[in-house]
C-alpha cells in the first residue's frame, strides 16, 4: 500500500469544524477568526520511550492527541485541529485502523480536526503532532504571570499515570493510557489564571518551569495534594514520590489570584480542584506537611535520561 493509499484510507475523515482546506494537498488552508491568536505546539512519541511497546493502538492514536490538546488547554485556548507526522516500520492494517480510531475518537471529543500531515516508513515507530487552537488577542495564559500570594491550583488527582505504568493491569493504567486534555477547563481559566501549565513531567518539576519564568518561589502542602484511593493507600515516601515526580497526568497546574478563584468556582467546571499552596517571594520550592517543614526528594521525567 502506497503512502497515498493509507492517507486515504485511515487519515482522510470529514472535518469536524471549519477548516478551508484540508487532508489531500500540499497545505491545509484555515481562515484565522478576527481578533484572535493562533496557538500552536508539537509532540513527538516514540515506541519504547514514551509508550510500553505492548500499548494497544487505540490508546496510542487517542494519547497522541490528547498531549497536544493538553499544551493547548495550558494557554487557555480553544483547540481546533491537529497535522499527524507518522513514520511506521511496516505497514500493518489492523494497527492502522486501531490508531486512526484512537486518534478520532480523541478528535471528536474535543471537536477537533486532522487537516494535514505526513507518513513515512522509518525503523522505529514515531509520532508527531502539531496542534493548532485560537484564543483571544492577549489573552494566552503563560508560564510567566505568577503572582506573590497567588493560590497554586491542580486539576483532577496526580501520580495517577505514573503509578499505572509501574502497575500495568491496574484500573490506574487507563489515567496512562487515555488522559484527558483539561480543554474546557483551559478557556475557563482564560482572563482568571496568572500562569499555567499542564502537568507532563511531574507536578515539581512543571511547576518548577513557572516559577522560573515568572522568577517566583511557592510553598506546597503535601497534605492537600490530591490522589486517588489507591495512591492514598501507599506508603508516604512512595505516594508523595509518585505525586510529584510522576509524569503523564496530563492535567493542568495554575495560580490565580483569591478573588478570581472564587470567581471561578463560581463557573460549571468539569473537573474537581485542589489549592495545593502559594506562590511566595522567596525563591525556590519548598515544601510544608501540616504546617512544618518537610524534605522530600523526587525526580521529574527526563527526555534525555
Amino acid at each position: 500500500m502506497a503512502e497515498f493509499s493509507i492517507i486515504d484510507t485511515y487519515f482522510n475523515r470529514k472535518n469536524v469544524n471549519s477548516v478551508d482546506l484540508g487532508v489531500g494537498d500540499d497545505s491545509a488552508l484555515l481562515t484565522p477568526p478576527p481578533q484572535q491568536h493562533l496557538v500552536i505546539c508539537a509532540d513527538t512519541s516514540v515506541a519504547g520511550r514514551h509508550f510500553p511497546l505492548d500499548t494497544a493502538p487505540h490508546a496510542i492514536g487517542w494519547k497522541s492527541v490528547a498531549v497536544n490538546l493538553s499544551d493547548i488547554a495550558a494557554m487557555g485556548a480553544k483547540p481546533h485541529s491537529i497535522l499527524l507526522a507518522l513514520s511506521l516500520p511496516q505497514i500493518d492494517h489492523d494497527w492502522l485502523k486501531g490508531f486512526s480510531q484512537g486518534l478520532y475518537d480523541c478528535c471528536d471529543q474535543f471537536g477537533v480536526s486532522l487537516i494535514g500531515g505526513d507518513t513515512t516508513q522509518s525503523p522505529h515507530l514515531t509520532i508527531t503532532i502539531t496542534a493548532l487552537g485560537w484564543i483571544e488577542t492577549g489573552q494566552a495564559v503563560t508560564r510567566s504571570g505568577a503572582q506573590i500570594g497567588d493560590l497554586i491550583c491542580v486539576s483532577g488527582t496526580i501520580g495517577d499515570a505514573a503509578y499505572g505504568l509501574k502497575h500495568r493491569g491496574h484500573a490506574l493504567q487507563q489515567r496512562l493510557d487515555y488522559p484527558t486534555p483539561r480543554c474546557e477547563l483551559g478557556e475557563q481559566l482564560k482572563g482568571l489564571a496568572s500562569s499555567m501549565i499542564d502537568i507532563s513531567d511531574g507536578l515539581a518539576q512543571d511547576l518548577g518551569h513557572i516559577l522560573q519564568a515568572s522568577d517566583k518561589g511557592a510553598s506546597i502542602n503535601v497534605d492537600q495534594l490530591p490522589l486517588s484511593d489507591a495512591l492514598q493507600q501507599l506508603p508516604e515516601k512512595e505516594k508523595f514520590q509518585y505525586a510529584l515526580a510522576g509524569g503523564d497526568d496530563y492535567e493542568l497546574c495554575f495560580t490565580i489570584s483569591p478573588h478570581n478563584y472564587q470567581l471561578l468556582k463560581q463557573q460549571n467546571l468539569d473537573v474537581n480542584l485542589t489549592i495545593i499552596g502559594q506562590i511566595t517571594k522567596n525563591l525556590g520550592l519548598t515544601f510544608l506537611q501540616n504546617g512544618v517543614d518537610y524534605s522530600v526528594q523526587f525526580h521529574g521525567y527526563q527526555h534525555f535520561a
